[in-house]
């Protein structure tokens, strides 16, 4: 039995918590800026649950969906479904469960927000298949991994305000930059099978683009800081796009040689990107 929960937290990704820092830092932007720096601690406790949540089940169903394509990367040759340790069936199983959980909490909100956890449902069930169709799985994760956005706005407020949508924006293009490099760790592998990534679509132009989606990103989270009401973020949040920038400068020192471990630790390292963000947001309103 304990090696069974084991395997469930190693196909929940428990043992890797970066994904769930990239998903929470954005959700709790948004938190923070619809409830004007105070918010309300069952929406807290809602939101940061189902980021745990829902980051595990989006792990679960990716692979289940790539049980078969795993198998042929190095990195992920290991894991439960592609081992044997865990069936499809037990997969899919922990995928409704970790999903009704979610969507247990979310019955707590209104019904707005209730709407639109079905469209993020959708988001993180068909993520996984978009490697299949599309060069740019990774813009498509950012919608996924950014929905929580607009579902906080509707929680808070009951509506959705253009900033929501700017955030969602700078949280996408952020997706696209940190995917982009874990994509890169993968590339050759991903190349062979026949499994589609913004990597191989940049080809040698990925370190010039990430550049410059590192710059319209720093840039949109401008534009949301000016939008704010009922008056602008100051400068804690001005000081900490800065502060974001530096880290995506060093991140490019990194990726410059397109080197798979120093690709892979600028992946893991975008989590304090987010994390500076949101101490620039809640600073600006003390």
């Amino acid at each position: 039995m304990k090696d069974k929960l084991t395997q469930y937290a190693l196909l929940m990704r428990l043992d890797k918590p970066i994904g769930i820092y990239l998903l929470l830092w954005p959700t709790l932007w948004a938190i923070w800026i619809a409830s004007e720096g105070k918010p309300d601690l069952l929406v807290l406790f809602v939101f940061v649950a189902g980021v745990f949540l829902m980051r595990s089940a989006g792990c679960v169903i990716n692979d289940f969906a790539d049980r078969k394509i795993d198998a042929h990367v190095e990195r992920t040759a290991d894991r439960p479904l592609v081992s044997g340790r865990l069936s499809s069936k037990e997969a899919i199983i922990l995928f409704a469960v970790l999903c009704l959980a979610s969507f247990g909490l979310v019955l707590l909100m209104n019904s707005f927000t209730i709407k639109l956890s079905f469209i993020g449902l959708l988001l993180a069930v068909s993520y996984p298949f978009m490697k299949r169709f599309t060069h740019l799985p990774q813009l498509y994760l950012g919608v996924a991994f950014g929905w929580a956005i607009p579902m906080a706005f509707a929680a808070i407020q009951n509506r959705i305000p253009l900033v929501a949508w700017v955030l969602l924006l700078g949280a996408i293009i952020w997706a696209v930059i940190y995917d982009t490099m874990y994509a890169m760790v993968d590339r050759e592998d991903d190349i062979k099978i026949g499994v589609k990534s913004s990597a191989i679509l940049f080809g040698e132009h990925d370190r010039m683009i990430i550049g410059i989606l590192q710059f319209v990103m720093v840039f949109v989270m401008l534009i949301a800081g000016t939008m704010v009401n009922p008056e602008r973020l100051g400068w804690p949040f001005h000081v900490a796009l800065l502060i974001s920038a530096v880290i995506m400068m060093q991140h490019r020192v990194m990726i410059r040689d397109r080197d798979k471990d120093r690709c892979f630790q600028a992946f893991k390292q975008n989590h304090w990107i987010g994390l500076v963000i949101l101490f620039g947001i809640i600073a600006s309103y003390f």
